[in-house]
């Protein structure tokens, strides 16, 4: 067996912290006169990071400062991205900062996101620290005009198909993020907030339904049946079971839609709440129990026993064309087990697929149904 690589230990900076340090520097120039080759950027919980300046220029009235995001060792696609700033001074207009977003920068489209509709996608917290950083650089400058700050990203737009931001109603570009600047490495809390906040949009948006799926394969199937959904209903929780429907009942969501593969199903029929495969192993009597009640012979039943994934059990299935039976049976017990954790919070719909996306079965729970 290949050796796992190593993960490493080392923190980043968010987007936000390095549009911040690209501010800041730009900001310095028009102050100076020269832009400087780094920066000490002030962030929240009193942390000072310096960021190297890359490129720059100024140009009369106006400033310039390019910064590339070290991410670290998290695994982010805006890793090594470049972020400029544009500093303009607004004449007659003194003690005002106005932050706007340039190209690459996503634009709100959709309420429930915490930014108005048809603003930059710069978070609030970051819109903080990086009108903190200029204020500091410009001093006294800001007694006589105003400044004009304007984020960009220029492969923010390609970039932000490796997000979900158009999904949540942010198109042609990333988001600008990060409460605190520092990105934790190999965090999962980012992902985690990330489903969360799915979901809240979804509520805020006034829909009843939200569609949970475990990832890009069953998404797709989940799309496909319920095409007649809007896309901000569908939110792909990963293995965040336990976060995703406590945040259900929390926002009062009525109805839940389930699509999902036969080895996370079955951990989460188990009773698991986390679903990642790392964590607790598939509990094989349980998948041998819903074989035998889809009418499987005693031998299979064993086989199954002896197995170690679920996967294997549903290709037995298949072999003896009662796969279907078997989904069902599954179906059903991820409903017992989910509604038993949650009693007559929401309704329960579960969606399942096979591995080439194909509609294997679904099953119903209804809150008046368990009265």
């Amino acid at each position: 067996m290949p050796k796992r690589k190593k993960r490493g230990n080392r923190k980043g900076f968010s987007t936000g912290a390095n549009a911040a340090a690209a501010a800041l520097a730009a900001t310095e120039g028009l102050v100076t006169g020269q832009i400087p080759q780094s920066v000490d950027c002030v962030l929240p919980e009193n942390n000072v990071v310096q960021f190297e300046v890359v490129e720059s220029y100024i140009d009369n009235n106006h400033a310039f400062a390019m910064v590339i995001k070290d991410a670290g060792d998290d695994p982010d696609v805006t890793n090594k991205a470049k972020i400029t700033a544009d500093v303009r001074i607004l004449p007659n207009q003194p003690r005002k900062v106005v932050l706007k977003g340039g190209k690459g920068v996503g634009i709100i489209t959709q309420e429930g996101l915490g930014l108005e509709v048809g603003s930059a996608a710069i978070n609030p917290k970051p819109r903080e620290y990086i009108e903190q950083n200029v204020r500091l650089a410009a001093g006294d400058l800001l007694e006589k005009v105003g400044l004009e700050v304007t984020i960009s990203v220029p492969e923010g737009e390609k970039l932000a198909k490796r997000t979900l931001n158009s999904r949540l109603g942010i198109l042609n570009g990333i988001s600008i993020l990060g409460t605190t600047g520092i990105v934790h490495p190999w965090s999962t809390a980012a992902f985690r907030a990330s489903v969360v906040q799915g979901i809240e949009v979804t509520a805020r948006q006034g829909h009843d339904t939200v569609v949970l799926t475990t990832g890009g394969r069953t998404e797709k199937f989940v799309m496909r049946e319920l095409s007649d959904l809007p896309q901000s209903c569908f939110v792909q929780m990963g293995d965040f079971l336990r976060y995703a429907l406590d945040t259900v009942v929390e926002q009062k969501i009525n109805n839940v839609i389930i699509g999902g593969l036969v080895g996370k199903l079955t951990k989460m029929a188990q009773g698991e709440t986390i679903t990642h495969a790392g964590r607790n192993p598939v509990n094989m009597e349980l998948v041998a129990s819903l074989a035998k009640e889809a009418g499987a012979p005693m031998d299979i039943i064993e086989t199954i026993r002896q197995a170690q994934t679920a996967r294997f059990a549903s290709e037995q299935m298949k072999r003896l064309n009662i796969d279907k039976e078997f989904y069902k049976a599954l179906a059903a017990k991820v409903i017992s087990t989910l509604i038993e954790r949650y009693p007559e919070q929401f309704n329960l719909r579960i969606l399942i697929c096979d591995f080439e996306g194909n509609k294997m079965t679904e099953a119903y729970r209804m809150i008046e149904e368990q009265a």
